[in-house]
């Protein structure tokens, strides 16, 4: 088996050229999963009168981040294996307003008929050790080509507004440190986290009283 260090750097390319024609899938995937998103969340903002999704990021992973991540796995450069082996080349991320927002979006998704989800991480209730909190998909939908029907994984992350907030200002402090992160920071940077689920917890209970108020305002 060849990995990348073995290979010629022409090989590499005429791999990756060739994983450039089956892009279409997998923007395409980005497409049906965003639309399935939009269509759930209007619908759900007409039954009951919420919108449980802020807003819906995309996008696709680099040439070079999918060549590192089969290196890391061990595995060859090819297009087969980009496609049996990385599971977030199309990515999905789901920004919610409160907690329990997470869960009901986990269950639309779900209960999709042709949407099929082929892995979980629910890092809400098993956070990293970072800290870091959010539901992963690694999901599989079918894209309607003119001569078949290809199924293609996407990964959908699911979290809160404050969530989100940490998790991309975290991930831009570790990349400036190059993985060498000193402890002292790494500390700080969970205490943040924990912040974070407070303030979740601390806004949805507002939530629900001001909910609560104008329930009893009806009556």
């Amino acid at each position: 088996m060849r990995h990348m260090r073995e290979l010629e750097l022409p090989d590499v390319q005429d791999v990756m050229l060739e994983y450039r024609k089956i892009k279409l899938l997998y923007r395409s995937a980005l497409k049906e999963i965003g639309t399935k998103l939009e269509i759930l969340n209007d619908e759900f903002k007409l039954v009951h009168q919420y919108n449980p999704i802020e807003h819906i990021e995309s996008r696709l992973k680099t040439d070079e981040s999918i060549t590192r991540k089969l290196i890391r796995k061990g595995k060859e450069i090819t297009v087969e294996n980009i496609q049996k082996y990385i599971d977030d080349i199309a990515g999905v991320r789901v920004i919610c307003s409160f907690t329990p927002d997470i869960y009901r979006i986990v269950d639309m998704i779900s209960s999709q008929d042709d949407i099929e989800v082929l892995k979980t991480k629910d890092y809400m209730l098993n956070p990293k050790v970072n800290g870091y909190r959010s539901y992963h998909l690694i999901v599989r939908v079918p894209i309607f080509l003119s001569d078949r029907v290809v199924p293609t994984k996407v990964e959908i992350q699911i979290r809160t507004v404050a969530m989100d907030f940490w998790a991309s200002l975290e991930h831009k402090i570790y990349y400036k440190y190059e993985g060498n992160t000193p402890e002292y920071i790494k500390k700080e940077l969970k205490e943040c986290a924990d912040l974070v689920t407070f303030l979740d917890s601390k806004m949805l209970a507002i939530n629900e009283e001001v909910r609560s108020i104008r329930e009893e305002n009806k009556e």
